[in-house]
């Protein structure tokens, strides 16, 4: 088989024309800062898609897992519970703030927050001095990511935070469109986070967006976004501010995309289901999910089985050298040199995450690529075992 000229890549951009209005639309109005008609449609249409009371535009799904962060009132010292299992923006906003991240491990069925691991977290930090003479801090939130655009075990995380009484962030940054027991995920928290990277189900080509039922919290939020600044006719500040709110342009991009999102959903389902018949008698399986949801498959992964000769670098590699983009599984972040001070939790005494990321490799689930083309990726793959 010879090289692609082309590149196969794991997820970029798609457009398909109906973007181009909205770009226009804003241009002809000379609307090109940040705010605008395109904003103000695209959080509407975005929390009616979703669900929630309402939704704020933002540069990014970081700044609004950050400002979700402010919101629940985490400051230095504080404890977030959070998953480990992730990419690093979802727990750098506790950062941010001065918080301490405890990570939760992962679990078999979803690859995402183990509720029994978080349970045992929220059994240990009780507010109590233990008897190494530490003071564990019952933590002010807990932020649990959608790995891959799979649902976490929403219901049942919910509910151990409103046991414990605490806020639950949900960071739907890949999940968008994914459904969990027939409602969108993005609203399962008291503050939700969702992302229009370039490489998300849909795009803006950067941005992302906050959304809860809580609407006087999103004027706050959005406040904070605009540089905090005061309702005065001159320049005035009592709190930090940010730079986070998003351009009329690309909230444009957003309103376009939105149109096609069932469509890249059901091509994404199309892709998931053809490596996983394409790779049926090899040692490995895909990334799983609870027959009570429905996820985007916004990456489509394969884990190997035990014992397997060949490793997930190597088949990375090997696409690699057919210009075929894959990647490794995200490193735990309690693995990461920059957090492996903090505190990590397991259910038992295996380490589910750290196994995943040893064996799981995420595979080329571009929504141009076609059928051909994934059939040729499949039988590279097959060459490796």
């Amino acid at each position: 088989m010879e090289k692609f000229e082309n590149r196969v890549f794991m997820s970029s951009p798609t457009m398909h024309g109906d973007e181009q209005k909205y770009i226009k639309e804003a241009f002809d109005t000379n609307w090109i800062a940040p705010l605008g008609t395109n904003v103000d449609a695209f959080e509407k249409d975005m929390a009616e898609f979703i669900g929630c009371d309402g939704a704020t535009a933002l540069s990014s799904g970081t700044a609004a897992i950050h400002l979700a962060v402010k919101l629940a009132g985490i400051e230095a010292d504080d404890t977030v519970f959070c998953s480990d299992l992730t990419f690093a923006a979802t727990v750098n906003p506790i950062s941010y703030e001065g918080g301490n991240a405890v990570f939760i491990d992962a679990e078999r069925d979803t690859w995402n927050m183990d509720p029994a691991a978080l349970r045992k977290a929220f059994q240990k930090y009780d507010d109590n001095v233990h008897e190494d003479g530490k003071l564990y801090k019952k933590p002010k939130a807990v932020i649990v990511a959608n790995l891959y655009g799979t649902p976490a075990k929403l219901e049942e995380i919910r509910d151990i935070c409103n046991e414990y009484d605490t806020v639950l962030i949900e960071d739907a940054a890949e999940s968008l469109g994914a459904t969990y027991k027939g409602m969108q995920t993005g609203r399962f928290g008291v503050y939700n986070a969702i992302s229009f990277n370039g490489n998300k189900i849909i795009t803006t080509s950067g941005g992302g967006m906050l959304l809860s039922d809580d609407t006087e919290a999103l004027k706050k939020a959005k406040f904070w976004a605009t540089q905090a600044r005061e309702d005065l006719p001159y320049y005035y500040h009592k709190e930090i501010g940010y730079n986070y709110r998003m351009s009329n342009i690309i909230a444009g991009i957003g309103r376009g995309q939105l149109l096609h999102l069932d469509q890249h959903c059901k091509k994404k389902r199309e892709i998931y289901d053809n490596y996983k018949e394409g790779f049926r008698d090899l040692p490995l399986s895909m990334n799983p999910f609870e027959t009570c949801s429905m996820p985007n498959f916004w990456l489509s992964c394969i884990l190997l089985d035990r014992g397997c000769k060949t490793t997930p670098d190597e088949i990375r590699r090997k696409l690699e050298s057919y210009n075929v983009e894959s990647r490794l599984i995200w490193r735990p972040m309690h693995m990461q040199p920059v957090y492996e001070s903090n505190d990590f939790i397991a259910s038992g005494d295996e380490y589910v995450g750290k196994d995943i990321f040893e064996r799981g490799l995420c595979l080329p689930s571009d929504l141009k690529m076609t059928e051909d083309i994934q059939n040729s990726v499949i039988e590279i793959i097959k060459t490796m075992f």
